[in-house]
């Protein structure tokens, strides 16, 4: 599935995929959402000093990793103010 199809969702829908408010765990970057939920780095929506539920772009430029690391997880949507 390309950017062009994925289905989009509000920052507010984002904010309740956190791991807390329900089962699922979703980030978001470059304004592409992941679903992290299967991931054991993002146990309870926390990984590390970061919170699941919001657009990580900003907090992640300073990260260790590659934006290699997001090939991991599967894109389920686009971000939209």
């Amino acid at each position: 599935m390309n950017s062009e199809t994925l289905p989009t969702y509000t920052r507010s829908q984002l904010a309740l995929r956190n791991g807390q408010d329900k089962p699922e765990i979703w980030i978001a970057f470059q304004n592409i959402i992941y679903d992290v939920t299967d991931s054991r780095l993002w146990r309870n929506g926390r990984h590390y000093e970061h919170w699941a539920g919001q657009d990580l772009t900003e907090e992640l430029e300073m990260a260790p990793h590659t934006l290699k690391v997001f090939e991991r997880f599967k894109a389920i949507g686009k971000l939209v103010d």
